[in-house]
Formats: C-alpha cells, sequence, structure tokens
C-alpha cells in the first residue's frame, strides 16, 4: 500500500503517496463527489488526504468540515490520522454523536429545561410498557424483537399507525396492535421520566433544525464542508439530518460500497448511495477498486462470492498469499476443538493474537468456541463482552489520569500513563494464568499501547481529552486476545488471520431462507467476513449443528478444502481431484 501517514507533511507531499483512485478522491474538493470504495482500498486515507488537502488549500477552513461514519472506532481512526497529518481539530464523529452534540448545545437556549437523560438500555422500559399492555409472558428473543420493531420504526420516521400500514417483520406470538400499544407505552413512559433513546437523538435534532431557523442558521453557518463515510448504511432518519445540515449546501463527499449493506433489518438503505448522482446532479462518481489489506487469493474469493451482484466493486489485489481452506467437521464441538488448535499453532509460529478473528453468524455461536479456546489456554475476548470502559481497573485509571492532566495538563503523558496504569496493577509482563488477572492485564496494557499509538510528544491534556471522548462514544482501544464476534459486529474491522465458522446452511444463510432479498443480503454478509482478512483466511463447516445434517453454506463459491480423515478434499494423495457429496457444489467438480 502507499507509504503511511506520517508527522506533519510539506504540502508539496501531501498526495505523493496516493494511489491514482485515492488522489482524485483527495482532489475532488468541491461539489457533490459520490465514491465507490471496495473493501480494502484505502479509502479512510483517501477522505482524510481530502480533508487535508482542502485546508492545505485555503478551500475548507478545520472548523468548517464535519466528517461523519457510523462507528466511534471509524471516527477515533479518522481523528487520529488527520492529526497525523498536522491538521488542526477536524469535527470526525459519528451521527448520533454530532446530533447530540449539537442538541446539549441547543436544546437549553431553545426549550428552556436540561436536555433529557440519554436512555442507554431499551429493555427494561419496553418490558414495563408490555406489562402495562397486558403482556406478562415476554421472553428475551420477543423482547428483543419488541426492540428492533421501535428501531426499525423510528429511523424511517414513521409513526406508530404508519408502521402499522407498513412491510415490517413480525414479533413471534404479538399481533399488530398489541406491538403497537407497546410502542405508544414506550414513549409515553420515556416522556415522564425525562428520558430519550439514541433514535430520538436524530429525530430531535432534525425536528430541531427544521423548526427552528436560528439553530439552522447556526449549524450551518458552522459546516460547510461534509463527508460521509459507509453511505451505503444511511438510515432515512440520518439521511434527513444530513439534508438539514446541509441546507441548500452541495459540497457532500460520500464514500461506500454497495456489496457491504448488511444491516437493512435497522434501517440501512443502500439506495442513497447508488441514488446519489440523481439527487444531487452533476455529482462526480470515481471508483476505488484496488485492495491493499487482503491477499490475491482472498480478493479472488471475495469477487467470486459476490459474482454478478448488482452494484459490486470488483476488486484487483497483488500481494501474493495462501489459498482460502474449506475444512469440514463432523459437528460444531469438533469444529470448535479444531479451530482453537489452528489457532494455537498460528499463535506458536509467530502470530499475535490480536491479529486473530473468529467470526460467527450470531452470538449464540460463541460459547463452543469461548470454552476450545479456554482449554487450549488462549486468551480471547467476546466483542459482546462487559463494555471496556466500564470495567473497574479503566474507570480507576482514568480518573488517575484526569486528576493528573488538570495539576499538569502540559506534561509529557506516557510516563504519567504508566505511573497511572501501575497504581492499579499493570506490570511489564503479563500474568501466565488465562483467568480475570490475564482480562484485568490486558485492559490495562490496552491503554498503556494507546498513550504510544498517539506520540511522543502528546500531553497530559490530549491523552486526557481522548480518552474522555473514546468513554463517551465507547470506542475502546485493540486488547492483545483473540477475538470472538459476530460478522455484523466485525464490519469494519480487519485481522492477518481470520476463521469464518459455522459456515452451513443453518446459518448462513441463517434458517435456511429462501426468500431472494434476504439470501442477497446474507451473501453480503459473506463476502464482509472474507474482506476481514488479510493474509489467512479459514472457512470451517460443521456437517450437523443442534443434532441435525447440513452441508457447507451454498453462497461459498468452490474452495480447496480439507475434509478430516481423508486427507485433501481437493487432491488424492496420488494426484488428481476428489469432491465430497456435502459440499455445496456437489461431487467431481474441480474448485477452480
Amino acid at each position: 500500500m502507499p507509504h503511511a501517514e506520517t508527522a506533519t507533511q510539506p504540502a508539496g507531499d501531501l498526495l505523493a503517496g496516493l494511489d491514482a483512485q485515492q488522489r482524485r478522491v483527495a482532489e475532488a474538493l468541491t461539489g457533490p463527489v459520490r465514491v465507490l470504495a471496495g473493501a480494502g482500498t484505502g479509502k479512510t486515507r483517501a477522505i482524510t488526504h481530502r480533508i487535508a488537502w482542502g485546508i492545505r488549500e485555503q478551500i475548507y477552513q478545520p472548523h468548517a468540515v464535519l466528517a461523519l461514519t457510523f462507528t466511534s472506532r471509524a471516527a477515533a481512526e479518522m481523528r487520529l490520522r488527520l492529526q497525523r497529518l498536522g491538521l488542526p481539530p477536524v469535527a470526525a464523529r459519528t451521527f448520533h454523536a454530532a446530533a447530540l452534540a449539537q442538541l446539549r448545545h441547543f436544546w437549553p437556549r431553545v426549550l428552556g429545561t436540561r436536555l433529557p437523560n440519554l436512555l442507554t438500555t431499551k429493555a427494561p422500559v419496553i418490558a414495563e410498557a408490555a406489562t402495562a399492555c397486558g403482556i406478562d409472558d415476554l421472553d428475551t428473543a420477543r423482547l428483543r424483537d419488541l426492540s428492533a420493531q421501535i428501531e426499525w420504526r423510528k429511523v424511517r420516521s414513521l409513526t406508530v399507525e404508519q408502521w402499522t400500514l407498513s412491510e415490517h417483520a413480525h414479533v413471534d406470538g404479538l399481533q399488530d396492535d398489541q406491538i403497537a400499544a407497546v410502542m405508544m407505552r414506550y414513549e409515553r413512559l420515556k416522556e415522564q421520566r425525562h428520558t430519550i433513546d439514541f433514535e430520538d437523538v436524530l429525530l430531535a435534532m432534525t425536528g430541531m433544525l427544521r423548526q427552528e431557523p436560528t439553530v439552522a442558521d447556526e449549524v450551518r453557518d458552522q459546516y460547510r464542508f461534509f463527508v460521509v463515510d459507509e453511505y451505503q448504511d444511511v438510515s432515512p432518519v440520518q439521511h434527513d439530518l444530513l439534508r438539514e445540515w446541509m441546507g441548500r449546501r452541495r459540497d457532500l463527499c460520500v464514500v461506500g460500497d454497495p456489496s457491504q449493506t448488511i444491516y437493512s433489518f435497522s434501517g440501512a438503505d443502500p439506495r442513497y448511495l447508488l441514488d446519489f448522482d440523481r439527487e444531487l446532479p452533476g455529482a462526480v462518481t470515481i471508483e476505488m477498486r484496488h485492495d491493499y489489506r487482503s491477499t490475491r487469493p482472498i480478493v479472488d474469493l471475495a469477487n467470486q462470492v459476490m459474482a454478478a451482484q448488482p452494484g459490486a466493486v470488483r476488486l484487483e489485489a497483488d500481494q501474493p498469499g495462501p489459498a482460502p481452506q474449506l475444512a469440514v467437521s463432523p459437528d460444531e464441538g469438533v469444529e470448535a476443538q479444531r479451530v482453537a488448535a489452528a489457532i494455537t499453532r498460528q499463535i506458536a509460529e509467530g502470530a499475535s493474537p490480536a491479529e486473530i478473528a473468529v467470526l460467527m453468524r450470531v452470538n449464540g455461536q460463541t460459547a463452543r468456541y469461548e470454552q476450545a479456546l479456554a482449554d487450549a489456554g488462549v486468551p480471547y475476548q467476546l466483542r459482546s463482552a462487559k463494555p471496556f470502559f466500564s470495567r473497574r481497573e479503566v474507570v480507576d485509571a482514568l480518573l488517575l489520569v484526569g486528576v493528573a492532566a488538570a495539576a499538569a495538563p502540559a506534561s509529557p503523558a506516557q510516563p504519567a500513563l504508566e505511573r497511572a496504569l501501575a497504581q492499579v496493577g499493570w506490570q511489564p509482563r503479563p500474568p501466565q494464568e488465562t483467568s480475570a488477572q490475564r482480562e484485568r492485564w490486558e485492559s490495562l496494557d490496552a491503554l498503556r499501547r494507546l498513550g504510544l499509538e498517539l506520540g511522543e510528544g502528546t500531553s497530559l491534556a490530549v491523552l486526557d481529552r481522548e480518552l474522555r471522548e473514546r468513554r463517551e462514544q465507547r470506542h475502546p482501544p485493540r486488547t492483545e486476545t483473540v477475538l470472538l464476534s459476530t460478522i455484523h459486529a466485525a464490519k469494519g474491522l480487519e485481522w492477518d488471520h481470520v476463521h469464518l465458522v459455522g459456515l452451513n446452511d443453518d446459518y448462513l444463510p441463517y434458517g435456511g431462507v429462501t426468500d431472494p432479498t434476504v439470501v442477497a443480503e446474507e451473501r453480503r454478509l459473506l463476502y464482509v467476513g472474507v474482506t476481514r482478512a488479510r493474509q489467512t483466511l479459514h472457512l470451517w463447516a460443521p456437517l450437523r449443528m443442534g443434532g441435525r445434517r447440513s452441508r457447507p453454506s451454498r453462497l461459498l463459491p468452490p474452495v480447496d478444502g480439507v475434509v478430516p480423515g481423508r486427507g485433501a478434499a481437493g487432491r488424492r494423495p496420488g494426484g488428481g481431484r476428489q469432491g465430497h457429496p456435502d459440499w455445496p457444489w456437489g461431487s467431481g467438480r474441480s474448485g477452480r
């Protein structure tokens, strides 16, 4: 890949390290611009250099730029890259973070009261609303489905009545009129308790911009140039908010990949990306196709997964590497043990645990892999585990950093950070146990490494601000552990070594669905999983799930594989090819 960002670069050198496609993006500074960027093509690099070049050319004022993305991690990465390019602070935030900051500023002025408290979880309030509506037997699954329908309605800016008339998912055992009653009671309970949820943040800010001209004028005077990453994930309410922020302006650059649309269930609508040139006539479209993340065999597989799919960007790659391998196991338990053994070998051969991920379709699959990794002595972390910034040792460390920053804000950050970490139990060498003690050390060491990433010249004040912003936006630093995650939660992340597990027709496509629209999204999900891998990709398919016989996913293109106990499932010991009757492409095919 073109050379990485370093500390402040002269203006003449700023674009020197970009490839031709990235440079086109960086130089397209005004007017509507659509970037169709495939996985691993350096889109974050391109758009951060675009912002930097606009500032260097004095077309942008730093305070007039609003860069938006969908995860706190992506926003923090963008801020860090902009900082490394030597820029003054630029607003790089999620939609929710930007809207919440504006609400906090304008709410007391417009309404004369404090901003309502933010509801961190809907479940208890929904359960109470359901009970008040005479629904007493809600299990966890139905409570989750109710929450999903509330969110689905609100991200589309639908009233409850409009929701009842829409094409929506159903909640098992409940009629639409019961769900509608729960929705209305949920909203009343929030109002009584002076609370708002995350969807309310977007809706309230959109409404304020529409109804309060002075607020709209002030925001539009502040922000004049907009960049939106992952535009295929924009929901209707986010799109509405963006247009209110822009007003009549046309200086909008959007970046996205139709092949990575995997959040349709939560309101993501790729038509805003695909129809961008219709909404803003005269828009420039730039394609980014060269994948710098993954090896050529991994990219070839990704292209096969998405072959003939509408809007797919066909990737190109130069890096050599081993071909992805498919391993077929008799059942989930055996698969988990073999995955753990493979990861143990990778670590023994020098791979960092932090560069290994085990990705699956649903959270319910993690238990077997947790047990197998624990039995093998491999440190691991669940992406859905207790939030990083809620852990006791992290809270204590951040408190000590805050006290030190208040006393000496200009002092160098790293020595003070390491003193604070030592006070709460960090030591240079990790404990040998893979227990709570080791997990505590991993959390503290992640903070230490974050300080190193910020650079030697970082002051305590800057470190304290970065930690507080990460805590507010729930963006943790990386720990030295193997990550267990769903593919959905892994979007936007990448690892040297990826194990995609449970790849059969019970889990991908999930539940063996046949609806073409749903299957297309499941195919995109597999594509996202494949493109998380940089160097090696291992595909695992158990032939029995939950006691039922299954077969490798029909979405998998032909892949060389191993059927344990039968040798290479693509080559006989004496040469020639053999198929396997359980593979979706049948037996006897070449796999090429």
